[in-house]
Parts: C-alpha cells; sequence; structure tokens
C-alpha cells in the first residue's frame, strides 16, 4: 500500500512538473505552435523596422522611414502567387475600406511588400495593384530591390520565404501594423478581416485623445 502511494505521488509531481514546463514554454498556454510561439516573440519585442529602401508601383525610390510619421499597415507577398496571396490582398482591400477616410493617408499608409523583385518590376506592380484597386499612394505596392535589405526585413518580422525552385514560394502570411516610431505594434490573422478591422480602428480612434 505505501509503495503503491509512492508511485502515485510521484507520478502526480511528473504530471504537475510537465504542466509547468508546458505553461512556461507555450507562455501561459498562448503559443501552442510554432507560429503562434513566433507571434508572441515579436509582438514582445516590438522590433523597430529596418530602414530599406523601396521601389513602388510608380517607380519611385524611397527609404521607407519617410512614412513613420504615420501608422504602416504591411503585407507580404509576390504577384506570381496564385493562392495565398491574392486573398491576402484582397483581405486587406477589405481591411483598407472599412477604415474612416479621414485616417487613410493621414494617419495610415498602406503598403504591400514583395519579397520576389527580380519579377515585381514596378510596371508589374501597377498591374497587379489594380486588381486590388489600390491607388498607388495611401496603399502603395512595392519591392525591395537589395537582397540584404529584403532578408533583414524579413527576417526582423519572421517573415519565411522559401523558393520551391519552380518559381514559387512557400510563406507565411499575416497583416503587420507599425506605429509612428516605426516599431512593430501588432500582428493579425490575414483571413480574420473583421478582427483586423475593429484593431486598427481602435488605435487609430486613440489618435484623437492624444
Amino acid at each position: 500500500m505505501i509503495q503503491k502511494r509512492q508511485t502515485s505521488f510521484a507520478c502526480l509531481l511528473v504530471l504537475l512538473f510537465g504542466f509547468a514546463l508546458f505553461y512556461v514554454g507555450t507562455d501561459g498556454f498562448k503559443a501552442y505552435t510554432a507560429e503562434t510561439a513566433r507571434v508572441y516573440h515579436l509582438l514582445d519585442e516590438k522590433p523597430a523596422l529596418p530602414d530599406v529602401i523601396l521601389e513602388d508601383s510608380k517607380a519611385r525610390e524611397y527609404p521607407i522611414s519617410i512614412l513613420e510619421d504615420k501608422y504602416i499597415f504591411i503585407t507580404f507577398m509576390y504577384t506570381a502567387c496564385v493562392d495565398e496571396c491574392p486573398l491576402l490582398e484582397m483581405n486587406m482591400g477589405r481591411v483598407y475600406d472599412q477604415i474612416p477616410p479621414e485616417h487613410i493617408g493621414e494617419d495610415i499608409i498602406f503598403l504591400s511588400i514583395s519579397f520576389d523583385p527580380e519579377r515585381d518590376a514596378p510596371e508589374t506592380l501597377d498591374h497587379y495593384k489594380n486588381h486590388f484597386h489600390a491607388d498607388g499612394d495611401t496603399w502603395r505596392m512595392a519591392r525591395i530591390n537589395d537582397q540584404t535589405e529584403l532578408d533583414s526585413l524579413l527576417d526582423t518580422y519572421g517573415v519565411t520565404v522559401i523558393p520551391d525552385g519552380e518559381g514559387d514560394f512557400a510563406h507565411n502570411s499575416a497583416f503587420y501594423l507599425v506605429d509612428k516610431q516605426g516599431r512593430l505594434s501588432d500582428i493579425m490573422d490575414f483571413t480574420e478581416v473583421d478582427e483586423a478591422v475593429e484593431r486598427v480602428n481602435a488605435v487609430l480612434s486613440n489618435l484623437k485623445e492624444e
């Protein structure tokens, strides 16, 4: 009987220890997957936006830092993508359409960044943006020609881009919100449009109180 109690107690201790490790390791049960863990890590860290040079659909070149007095709503995509990227950009347009007009261009800029600069030249981006009714100014599509700068930005935001050897990429997708100081403010599920709209509008509404 004593032996059984000791064994049961030992098993209970092991379970409790494992429970505690799982709680800590998943950030209080929030980070169940590697992708979720990555998101929570980035939101805790709030990394600064690397000062990369953009070339947009109008062939204008400028450092992304010129947008730092505004919030920047960012997606990462490539125009040859036929599955996830069109949905990503379509949903970005749905968010754009539900932001109060007085904030568009004044307090927030929408920015789609291609991670396929060799194929996504300005004329390609210009054609692509028309599919989603992006105006090229308050919603810009751009590439980063310097591969080192592009890699730095992707790494900073935990964007995984893996060439498949046939011209396409395996990649993760999300909405990223950068604040006026150029630091990551939020990461949102791009399939949850209403939730993204609510979170962005809540941030913008607070500007009236500042």
